[in-house]
């Protein structure tokens, strides 16, 4: 095992600690020794890289292996780069959506294939959003700090969060509250929203802070926390398309796992965990017709649960790095090979 890079205590000391990191290295380990027992180095796809925590974790604990790290931030994608040069023989940046297929598969080395075409030994989607897109205020992901609501984790592409507050109608953005964000006051944000935009559109997160606690009740204010968490949340997943690539994400690379490969799943709240639940539930189920007394050939499960359910961070975890407080991880190891 190498010795941790000096990038990694510098990160560490910056705030960005990688959620479920021990746990994350001991879940691929299997892979990587089934791949040198084999003789070949294995493939990792990180497709939520950011600023490379587990990345660099795992090329430092397992000499022979490669990843890819995807990300669609162009500046986390270069700080992680920077941050993985020690490893840059073994270590290819992507800078896409993590369900591009297209660059994933166009930036897989020659030789990560098996008999049905290109394929990986793992992927990790730790999905939601960055320590660095957080913590740079002028990002505009925080209701803590006043910046411009941007919101965007690609920023060189499509609309802001202010933009969506400007010209989507009140029941689109009702909807997006109530659905992204559980928001119990959603209807009488959107209308707020929408009475005041003609005259004073709301650009900045201390504006939208202070029209949420204009239209929520005092006493609602009490409970659930800061009342800009949901609303920013919603409008986050919205201006990044967030549960589309989920849903696209989930299905397509259990797809490129070779037979034993593992999928790693961190989600952060019911949306996403709902959606690699429900994808999970369905590829670990036999595929033979109810009803019949014999598995049939080639329609047992595609894969096999290796954790029970979601495993939650310890409370030592979310003592020590708070955002770990929500997350549920979730891994499964493809049992069945796949077709050419």
């Amino acid at each position: 095992m190498a010795e941790r890079p000096d990038a990694d205590r510098d990160a560490t000391r910056s705030g960005h600690v990688p959620v479920f990191l021990e746990r994350t290295i001991e879940l691929f380990r299997p892979v990587v020794e089934a791949a040198a027992e084999e003789g070949r180095a294995p493939v990792i796809v990180d497709g939520t890289l950011g600023l490379g925590g587990h990345s660099s974790h795992l090329l430092a604990e397992f000499s022979d292996l490669r990843v890819l790290g995807v990300d669609r931030d162009p500046e986390a994608l270069d700080m992680a780069t920077r941050r993985l040069t020690a490893y840059r023989d073994r270590f290819t940046p992507v800078h896409a959506r993590f369900d591009d297929f297209d660059s994933v598969i166009a930036a897989l080395p020659p030789d990560a294939r098996d008999d049905a075409g290109p394929a990986i030994d793992g992927i990790l989607l730790d999905f939601g959003v960055s320590s660095m897109q957080l913590d740079v205020a002028e990002r505009g992901f925080a209701y803590s700090v006043d910046a411009p609501l941007d919101m965007r984790m690609d920023p060189t592409t499509g609309p802001t969060a202010a933009d969506i507050l400007a010209d989507y109608p009140r029941d689109d953005i009702a909807r997006i509250l109530r659905v992204y964000g559980e928001e119990r006051f959603a209807r009488q944000i959107a209308a707020a929203i929408v009475r005041r935009r003609d005259t004073d559109p709301i650009v900045t997160s201390s504006q939208l802070v202070e029209l949420l606690y204009d239209t929520i009740p005092q006493g609602a204010r009490r409970t659930g926390g800061h009342p800009g968490k949901r609303v920013f949340q919603a409008l986050r997943i919205e201006v990044n398309a967030e549960l589309e690539a989920v849903e696209n994400a989930v299905p397509g690379y259990l797809d490129l796992l070779r037979l034993g490969g593992r999928a790693v799943f961190m989600a952060y709240h019911s949306l996403e965990d709902k959606i690699v639940k429900r994808e999970l539930a369905t590829r670990t189920a036999s595929r033979t017709p109810a009803g019949l007394p014999v598995e049939l050939p080639g329609h047992g499960p595609e894969f096999e649960a290796v954790t029970r359910g979601a495993e939650k961070a310890s409370q030592e975890e979310i003592d020590h790095n708070p955002r770990s407080a929500s997350v549920r991880v979730r891994c499964v190891r493809r049992i069945d090979g796949r077709t050419p």
